[in-house]
């Protein structure tokens, strides 16, 4: 009876240990972002993403309370690189004229980490039109 009240302590952490390796090595396998390799694919998943970015609660409080009065569009190229991020964001047309708040657009795009990857070496322009209401 000894014995085994002596080894409470320590089969406690060992089973506590593989819980949170278990979880941790779920959570990880979890978070693995998906590798796009076709054009069509990416430009998809990008319009996908930056149409969210734009509808999501905090872009439209931190607009409605700051830009309030901006409204129009937007067309800029994108470019995506390998682990999902962006390399570049060029604005090509505009109505908008208010530069902090095109300032503020091209942060909040290249602040933004994509949902996808891409193959190595692998980089991809997309031409997106952001309308703002």
């Amino acid at each position: 009876m000894y014995k085994l009240a002596a080894l409470k302590p320590y089969l406690l952490v060992v089973g506590l240990t593989l819980f949170i390796s278990t979880f941790h090595a779920a959570k990880t396998f979890a978070q693995k972002r998906v590798v796009l390799t076709e054009e069509e694919q990416v430009q998809e998943a990008v319009t996908k993403e930056v149409e969210e970015l734009f509808k999501s609660a905090d872009f439209l409080k931190k607009k409605n309370k700051k830009f309030k009065d901006v409204k129009g569009y937007i067309v800029v190229d994108i470019a995506v690189v390998q682990n999902g991020k962006l390399s570049s964001f060029f604005k090509v047309d505009s109505d908008i004229k208010n530069i902090d708040f095109i300032e503020y657009i091209s942060d909040l795009v290249m602040d933004h980490k994509f949902a996808f990857k891409l193959p190595k070496q692998q980089r991809y322009k997309v031409r997106q039109t952001i309308n703002i209401e």
